[in-house]
């Protein structure tokens, strides 16, 4: 009789520790995470490559949406999580990392007709003022610099969140947004007289670090 009760003490034993266990391990994986934009800290961040992606898109025909992206860019912040507008964006992108799963195509797009990146390998995005804000969304005003002409481009940016990144040990704050122009306002007006959209779409995911 001693020797199960003794069994029995084992096992409950074992599943207290267990459970202690499962909970510590839970508390190291969560990260610290934060919905509101106003609970982050302020400071100097920088993109996550990794976690980071600019897709781009335009009509093609009326038939459907050409979709392309970059996949080399780099981006600065500096945040100010009470005061956005007192917030600083630069994005710049290496146009010769251009991808559209069409290897002689898109280098095509790299040369003297498109987007001509010998003689302007980098676009450049800054933004200039907040437009608006609505909870964790806002609208900046912004520049954007592309084949040597700069017009303004307002980007619309949605906060998902921040926290400490378990993994990387970094805050980490994450955010979509999304932009519009015509690409004939930086000299991109090849074939828009035959059908090819003028009108481009910028679609963006990106965590940033805090430095």
């Amino acid at each position: 009789m001693f020797s199960r009760l003794f069994s029995k003490y084992n096992r409950l034993s074992l599943i207290l520790v267990c459970s202690v266990l499962l909970v510590s391990c839970d508390r190291i994986l969560t990260p610290d995470f934060e919905s509101e934009i106003t609970e982050l800290n302020a400071g100097q961040f920088t993109i996550d490559p990794d976690h980071a992606s600019l897709v781009w898109k335009i009509n093609h025909l009326g038939f459907s949406t050409f979709i392309g992206r970059f996949n080399d860019m780099d981006a600065s912040l500096n945040f100010d999580p009470q005061n956005v507008g007192n917030s600083s964006l630069e994005v710049i992108i290496n146009t010769a990392s251009l991808d559209i799963n069409n290897a002689e195509f898109a280098e095509e797009l790299r040369g003297d007709n498109w987007f001509d990146t010998e003689n302007f390998p980098q676009a450049v995005y800054r933004t200039t003022s907040l437009r608006e804000e609505n909870g964790n969304s806002f609208v900046f005003g912004g520049d954007l610099t592309l084949l040597g002409v700069t017009a303004p481009v307002d980007l619309n940016v949605n906060f998902h969140g921040g926290g400490r990144n378990f993994l990387t040990r970094a805050n980490t704050m994450g955010f979509s947004a999304d932009a519009s122009f015509l690409r004939s306002d930086f000299g991109l007006s090849r074939f828009t007289s035959f059908g090819v959209g003028d009108n481009i779409e910028l679609e963006i995911h990106i965590e940033f670090m805090e430095n």
